[in-house]
């Protein structure tokens, strides 16, 4: 396991052409293991960096170290994480050439030396107790799942997980419970409010895969929960997030989150995942994820700030509904769950399948005015 590894701000040649700048020793890190090691991706965050930064510096527990990994930012990220970086010895930074949040992320696995692992966005904050909070309860677990705080257009919602909480999950009931959600849902995929023990990470060579189109955290996720031995679901949240301008709701006009989506849907999963599941509950999993994905970017680019035109969404949506798999679907989807939907997800269903794009903008219109009513 690498020693320390703080900043590079310059590297040698066979570095720099590498695209990757390895941190050297920082003599000024604290001596012993963290507990927990922090890693933060970075990439033109400049505006957020401070109220990050200094909201993990302020952690009640002291035994952290912050990984920062500037993954080729073109604002003036970098000079606010070295000025930051001088003031204390617990920050660490890697710069490396633009390769995407997973490999930031896993530059920032090989440099961790804490007992534990978080992570946190570049755009988000921290309570002071988070850390504290979160590893105080892994004792005996492996991960820690809590809540998280979300933050959009000056308004504040809490968010908790499917999962019991202030219950200790065994390794059978995080396989036969915890494992599916994340074949069913996206809800629970982020890794900003859960700790993960770096041993387990380390024995399996787990990391953040760079070749997915969507979902990377879910994959990571998955995969640590086929090693995890025990882990623990806290009624607490202290991780805030904010949604910004480059959040996936707000990306309509630029990302097909659709042909994303199916992606997914039509490729396989790890290996050690297959193992681990009950296969024939895995089909009507994927099943269940793929139409709800579907009928989320619907709502989606309906939505009042998306920014594209109403042609735009209409002929988005025309083309979502003639995709041959998705009806497919559908029809699956509406034997499977017959018993289950509710009234607005039955009128859904039945204007997907008449490919009605009039009709659904029409239904979700109505649920978002009732629902900011």
């Amino acid at each position: 396991m690498p020693e320390s590894l703080p900043s590079c701000t310059a590297g040698s040649k066979a570095q720099r052409q590498s695209g990757r700048w390895r941190a050297m020793h920082t003599s000024g890190m604290p001596a012993g293991r963290p507990k927990v090691s922090v890693i933060i991706p970075v990439y033109n965050a400049e505006s957020y960096l401070p109220a990050c930064i200094d909201s993990l510096l302020a952690q009640t527990l002291a035994e952290c170290e912050f990984i920062f990994v500037n993954d080729g930012s073109r604002d003036g990220s970098a000079g606010v994480l070295e000025r930051y970086r001088r003031l204390d010895p617990r920050i660490i930074v890697i710069h490396q050439s633009n390769a995407g949040v997973s490999s930031a992320r896993n530059a920032g696995l090989a440099a961790a030396r804490g007992e534990f692992v978080g992570f946190v966005d570049a755009d988000d904050w921290a309570a002071p107790e988070l850390f504290g909070t979160l590893q105080s309860a892994a004792s005996d677990c492996d991960v820690v799942y809590s809540g998280y705080i979300g933050s959009a257009d000056g308004r504040e919602s809490v968010f908790h997980g499917p999962f019991m909480t202030g219950v200790r999950m065994d390794q059978a009931y995080l396989r036969e419970w915890v494992l599916p959600v994340y074949i069913e849902s996206d809800s629970c995929n982020s890794v900003c409010n859960k700790l993960y023990r770096k041993e387990i990470i380390d024995a399996h060579s787990l990391s953040f895969p760079q070749s997915v189109a969507l979902g990377e955290d879910g994959l990571f996720n998955m995969r640590f929960l086929c090693y995890a031995r025990a882990g623990i679901c806290l009624d607490y949240a202290g991780y805030y997030y904010r949604e910004t301008e480059g959040s996936a709701t707000r990306r309509s006009d630029s990302v097909d989150y659709f042909a994303r989506t199916l992606e997914v849907y039509q490729s396989g999963l790890p290996d050690d995942v297959m193992a681990a599941l009950d296969q024939e509950k895995l089909e009507p999993l994927k099943l269940n994820k793929f139409v709800r994905s579907a009928i989320s970017i619907i709502h989606a680019y309906y939505s009042a700030s998306t920014p594209v035109s109403f042609s735009q969404k209409y002929r988005y949506v025309r083309e979502l509904l003639n995709q041959w798999l998705l009806r497919e679907a559908l029809e699956r989807y509406r034997v499977q769950n017959e018993e289950q939907m509710g009234r607005y997800e039955r009128m859904l269903i039945r204007f997907m399948l008449l490919r009605s794009p009039i009709g659904l903008y029409c239904l979700t219109a109505y649920s978002n005015a009732r629902n900011k009513g």
